[in-house]
């Protein structure tokens, strides 16, 4: 059958069934992948990165399904029975204590629905944003420069902020609204029944097209899942290591880590390769010919020449004396939540051994996915 009879119907204990099976777990299952979001996001490391975008994703995934059971579920799950005029929101707040109790959402408890829907959403599409952009990753990857990513990242947060208010307005609200109308708010949301009382707005029942519903979803998915695997397969030029030349592995990368060419621009190159013979306080000195070479690789393929983040994050760099990146304000802001300890551990022994925690260090990468910041080993 496509059409499941509207609830409402068969009270258990004096209490009528309002909210739908989907509806509750839709509910719970959005408090726990926003908290998850919201945490990993704002308190976690950019080593949680994989735990917010899996959160992300699915509250998005359960807001998309929320929006296809808005138009298909049944009585109360239905937008066009909860969306508010502005005449409604306003009488409803001119009322106060003295209004009708609405049995489903009453005016400002649909705008916050409203609003939640939309900001997930919207914090859906700058999340993606940001990773095409910052990170390289994902759908948008070759869309946007990684110039954007500041911008896109900023946004993101900000729309996180935004989200956080509204859960804290959303659960004030029910708090407020439970004692009014002495009613558990959060418990029907578990069990979906709520007590009937005389002069309650009720609304003509509905019933839930099931069937319309799983397909609709099914096809959302099924076009998002192929339209993300086509751009996520779009060509993407990462920044240049191999072949990585010769002369600076025999020469440079004998010494310490390969650092690749496009996490400085070439004027700090330059000027590095220009003070070989005080080289952070070793004689590093190479024939002029060798050094010259080294010079012309690296400027080529400095900052200027990479689209990617740790390119625009060092694009600016400015020195009147070669500096190591670790002694950057940039390096120092992006490890700050790591113990300086760590960085003493075996393992890493030194904050420019960048490749002990990123794996693909020298590739000039830093994506977030390959970082490991490996553990003591016992004695």
């Amino acid at each position: 059958m496509s059409d499941i009879p509207a609830p409402f119907e068969g009270p258990v204990d004096g209490r009528h069934l309002v909210w739908d099976r989907f509806i509750r777990v839709f509910h719970w299952g959005l408090v726990a992948s926003v908290t998850t979001a919201l945490v990993s996001g704002f308190l976690l490391d950019a080593s949680w990165i994989r735990l917010h975008l899996t959160s992300g994703s699915f509250a998005v995934a359960l807001v998309s399904a929320r929006i296809v059971w808005g138009f298909t579920g049944p009585t109360y799950a239905r937008f066009s029975q909860f969306l508010p005029s502005a005449g409604q929101v306003f009488n409803h707040l001119k009322a106060g204590t003295s209004h009708a109790r609405h049995i489903g959402h009453n005016p400002l408890g649909a705008l916050m629905v409203f609003a939640l829907l939309i900001l997930v959403i919207g914090l859906g599409v700058t999340g993606v944003a940001a990773l095409g952009s910052g990170l390289k990753s994902g759908p948008l990857a070759v869309f946007l420069p990684a110039a954007q990513g500041s911008f896109w990242t900023e946004f993101h947060e900000l729309a996180g902020f935004a989200l956080l208010g509204l859960v804290v307005l959303h659960v004030a609200g029910v708090i407020i609204e439970s004692r009014r109308s002495h009613e558990n708010l959060a418990r029907a949301m578990i069990t979906g029944r709520k007590e009937m009382r005389d002069g309650d707005l009720v609304a003509p029942p509905k019933p839930a097209h099931l069937m319309l519903a799983v397909l609709s979803v099914s096809g959302l998915v099924i076009g998002v899942v192929v339209a993300i695997n086509g751009l996520s397969q779009r060509r993407l030029t990462l920044p240049p290591v191999e072949p990585m030349a010769q002369v600076y592995v025999d020469e440079c990368a004998a010494c310490h880590m390969a650092f690749h060419p496009s996490t400085r621009p070439a004027e700090s190159w330059q000027l590095m390769m220009n003070r070989l013979n005080d080289h952070f306080g070793e004689d590093a000195s190479l024939p002029d010919d060798t050094g010259d070479e080294i010079a012309d690789w690296l400027g080529n393929h400095a900052a200027a020449s990479t689209d990617s983040k740790p390119a625009t994050l060092w694009a600016d760099l400015q020195e009147t004396t070669p500096v190591g990146l670790p002694d950057t304000k940039m390096w120092q802001r992006l490890h700050a939540s790591i113990d300086e300890d760590t960085f003493k551990h075996r393992t890493i022994y030194s904050r420019s051994n960048c490749i002990a925690c990123h794996k693909d260090a020298e590739t000039g990468w830093f994506s977030p996915f390959q970082i490991s910041i490996p553990k003591e080993p016992s004695q």
